[in-house]
Parts: structure tokens; C-alpha cells; sequence
């Protein structure tokens, strides 16, 4: 039977500890992605233009609420500490809309998959906002694959979409963390997670895989990432 804690007192140190990081760790990629696609929104046509304003303000929005729970949690402001975390590990800002879409589709993508690892966690509250980001975020995963695909059949983007598809398919598979760490084992064992991080980065890998080869793109060496990935990733196009 999975255990639950839907308050503090009788929670211990280090699983408090797990949950305060989940919640730094969602708050920055929250609000990560709301610059991102702020900065980007010079970029956008006029036909995606009120969607990407709604995507900036749902992911204020999804921000706000973890630093609701935040501040709830350990009576503290998550602010300070996204701040830091911004400035010692900014994500990059995409500068055309081709790679904003790219970023649109495999930043925003990833972190949908890492979300869905949370939607049964033992933390009450923690359970509540994620299902609450992850029913939002459902509705418009295939948006972002779209625009990619479509852009990449017009031709007009050879030059780029390899590599631009390279960087922002490793920022995708970073927001799953290390496959395998104590963490990871201590989060499942408790109930805060259901899988580990490799088994996230299997079902990303397979879900992206129609629109690779739509776009005609392909999945780079494992190598060239420069990241720790799971061994039973399936690379092939």
C-alpha cells in the first residue's frame, strides 16, 4: 500500500528534504520556461501569437502555484532560490521561431514526461499541483511537434535543424536528472516518484520518435549528448 503525508509534523528529515528539492527544482523549470518563451515571443508570427502568450502565461501560472505550496511547506519564498538557480543554470533562449518551436516541442515535451512521474506521489500537495500542470500541459503536447514538423518539411531550415534538434533534445532529456542515483531509489521507495529517470528517458525517446522521422531529423551518437542516459534507450530513427 503506498504510503501518504499530507502534512509536515510527522515527515522525515530527509524525505522533507526530497520534497523541498522537488519543489525548487519545479518552481525554476516552471519559470525557466516562462523567460524562455517570453524572450522568444519577438520571434513568433502572427498565426502562433496568442497561443504563446497563453503558454507564457500558463507556465507563470504553474510557477506561482509550486511557490504557493512552497511557502506553505517551510514557510520560506522559493523566489531567492530559483534566482540563483537561474543565473548558475539559465536555459538557452531560442533565437528564431523555428528554434523556439524546437524548444517548444523538446523542452516543453520533457518536462511533461518528468511531471507524469509525480502524478501518484505520496506528498499530498506535491500530487495536487502536479496533476493540476499535467492535465493543463496535456492538452497541447502535440502543438510544439507540429509546428517542428511542418517547419522542417518546408526546407527552409536544412541548415539548422540538426543541430538545433541536438540541443534542445539534451535540454529535454535534462530535466529527467541522473538515471539511477540514490535519489532516484530513495523517491521511488517513498513513493514521491513512480519510476527512475531512465525509464522517463525510454518513453520521451519513443514518443518523440514519429516526429524525428516526419521532420526528417535523427537521434545523434548517445555520446555527443554529453550526459549520463540509460543503456536501454532505443536510439534508432
Amino acid at each position: 500500500m503506498k504510503r501518504e503525508a499530507a502534512g509536515t509534523e510527522a515527515l522525515t528529515p530527509e524525505y522533507r528534504r526530497v520534497v523541498v528539492q522537488l519543489m525548487e527544482s519545479q518552481a525554476y523549470r516552471e519559470l525557466a520556461a516562462a523567460h524562455m518563451f517570453g524572450y522568444g515571443l519577438r520571434f513568433v508570427p502572427e498565426r502562433w501569437l496568442k497561443f504563446m502568450v497563453w503558454h507564457i502565461q500558463e507556465e507563470t501560472e504553474h510557477y506561482q502555484a509550486v511557490s504557493r505550496m512552497y511557502r506553505e511547506f517551510t514557510g520560506a519564498e522559493v523566489e531567492p532560490v530559483v534566482a540563483r538557480r537561474l543565473l548558475d543554470r539559465p536555459v538557452p533562449f531560442a533565437e528564431s521561431w523555428f528554434e523556439l518551436a524546437m524548444a517548444q516541442f523538446l523542452y516543453d515535451r520533457g518536462g511533461f514526461w518528468q511531471l507524469k512521474e509525480y502524478e501518484d506521489c505520496s506528498f499530498v500537495p506535491y500530487r495536487g499541483v502536479i496533476r493540476k500542470i499535467v492535465k493543463e500541459e496535456e492538452g497541447h503536447q502535440g502543438l510544439g511537434e507540429r509546428i517542428v514538423v511542418e517547419l522542417c518539411r518546408s526546407g527552409a531550415h536544412e541548415d539548422v535543424k540538426q543541430p538545433l534538434f541536438e540541443k534542445w533534445l539534451r535540454l529535454g532529456l535534462l530535466s529527467f536528472g541522473r538515471p539511477g542515483t540514490p535519489g532516484n531509489r530513495f523517491a521511488i521507495e517513498h513513493g514521491l516518484k513512480k519510476r527512475d529517470s531512465g525509464e522517463c528517458m525510454k518513453d520521451f525517446v519513443d514518443d518523440i520518435r514519429p516526429a524525428v522521422r516526419a521532420g526528417g531529423l535523427r537521434f545523434p551518437d548517445p555520446a555527443g549528448l554529453r550526459m549520463e542516459l540509460s543503456p536501454d534507450v532505443d536510439w534508432r530513427q
